[in-house]
């Protein structure tokens, strides 16, 4: 799974500097985080729509969610990416989680 994060990491660094005539990505940088964080939020409740669907529903539904989840990581991708955060930065942080209760740290976590 890296191996695809990488290479789109690369390309959405490539097109963030491209004409945002020309780039959807590059339209997304230019038009700010603002923007980029109403496309995010849109996906997400796409996903979580097509999740409820999903519940009821046959392999249609159930590759719709594939679909919606697809674009919620694509856009959170570019998120991260306008921000200057690699997105192994979250991968070694789902690494450092792992074999840990959630519950632990969510408990060990600051409060907010």
């Amino acid at each position: 799974m890296s191996d695809i994060l990488d290479q789109l990491a690369t390309v959405l660094e490539q097109r963030r500097h491209a004409d945002p005539e020309a780039s959807y990505v590059a339209s997304l940088h230019h038009k700010g985080l603002n923007k980029i964080l109403e496309k995010l939020g849109e996906e997400a409740t796409e996903t979580l729509l097509a999740a409820k669907d999903a519940a009821q529903g046959d392999e249609p539904e159930r590759q719709a969610v594939v679909a919606e989840t697809a674009d919620l990581w694509f856009h959170s991708l570019v998120m991260l990416s306008h921000l200057g955060i690699d997105h192994q930065a979250v991968l070694d942080e789902l690494a450092r989680r792992f074999g840990i209760s959630g519950l632990d740290e969510k408990a060990a976590r600051p409060s907010e």
